[in-house]
């Protein structure tokens, strides 16, 4: 019988989540991904798995077939997600509602799933993927960064919850990062020629951004850090700019981090 501990990463099929997972197999773990398609072939040590987080019926699915197969969960990434860019007035409440489904119902759903069999454990990681947008407001990523929110939000909650249970949760909060920028990114559904030009700035500085981000090698060592820790904090940053971020937003004023928002920007004070 395997004893290796057994960690799920929702999410693995590309970019930080396949980094991560690949990290976890390499730190000792026994590692299932999750990717919306047919899944693949095993590889890196990590076994895909077929899941759509915003389809409850696959999220049980997906859960039923890693326990058949490893008997226990030890650690759940969530890290699957998407991204929006774009004024906030642009997108109908319908594109918002599917954002959110991903981004925090989606989480929401894979959680429910697993802490059934962490809590019979006595023992569980659950490690919500955040962004420094869940810290600082974010111009032209507003619904974005909302959902964000609500995932610190909820983590932070949850994890006074579940501690009695021996579950611990946490965040990981990474800046920009080198991944494919058009990957996971949608536009809104119903554009405004009022935030063209703004947009279209907003859409540069993020691609600039990401040129000169982190590695997601970067992120990954973070997640390990943070499933491995016998008492681990509820916040992890990763990377410089996510932790120059943070520092910000907790010791400076408000209004001189408003100032430097609008600047970094490029709006008008």
């Amino acid at each position: 019988m395997n004893d290796k501990p057994v960690a799920l990463v929702t999410g693995a099929s590309s970019g930080i989540g396949r980094v991560t997972a690949r990290a976890l197999a390499q730190a000792g773990y026994r590692v299932f991904g999750t990717t919306r398609k047919a899944a693949p072939e095993s590889a890196d040590g990590v076994t895909m798995l077929t899941c759509d987080v915003t389809d409850e019926a696959s999220v049980q699915a997906m859960v039923a077939e890693l326990l058949r197969q490893a008997g226990r969960i030890d650690v759940l990434v969530n890290n699957a997600g998407i991204g929006l860019l774009g004024g906030a007035e642009e997108s109908s409440a319908a594109q918002a509602q599917a954002l959110f489904d991903v981004n925090v119902f989606g989480l929401l759903r894979v959680t429910n799933a697993v802490l059934p069999t962490m809590r019979r454990q006595q023992r569980g990681r659950i490690i919500n993927m955040s962004s420094i947008l869940g810290l600082i407001p974010a111009p032209y990523n507003a619904l974005y960064a909302s959902t964000k929110h609500a995932v610190e939000g909820y983590s932070e909650s949850l994890d006074h919850e579940l501690r009695t249970a021996g579950i611990r949760v946490v965040l990981v909060e990474p800046g920009l990062t080198r991944t494919a920028f058009e990957e996971n990114i949608t536009r809104p559904d119903r554009r405004l020629p009022e935030y063209d030009a703004e947009r279209s700035r907003a859409e540069a500085r993020m691609q600039k951004g990401v040129l000169g981000g982190d590695a997601p090698e970067v992120v990954a060592a973070t997640v390990v850090k943070a499933a491995r820790l016998p008492r681990p904090k509820l916040r992890y940053t990763a990377g410089k700019q996510a932790t120059q971020v943070r520092f910000l937003r907790r010791f400076l004023p408000e209004s001189l981090v408003d100032r430097a928002l609008r600047k970094a920007n490029a709006l008008p004070a």
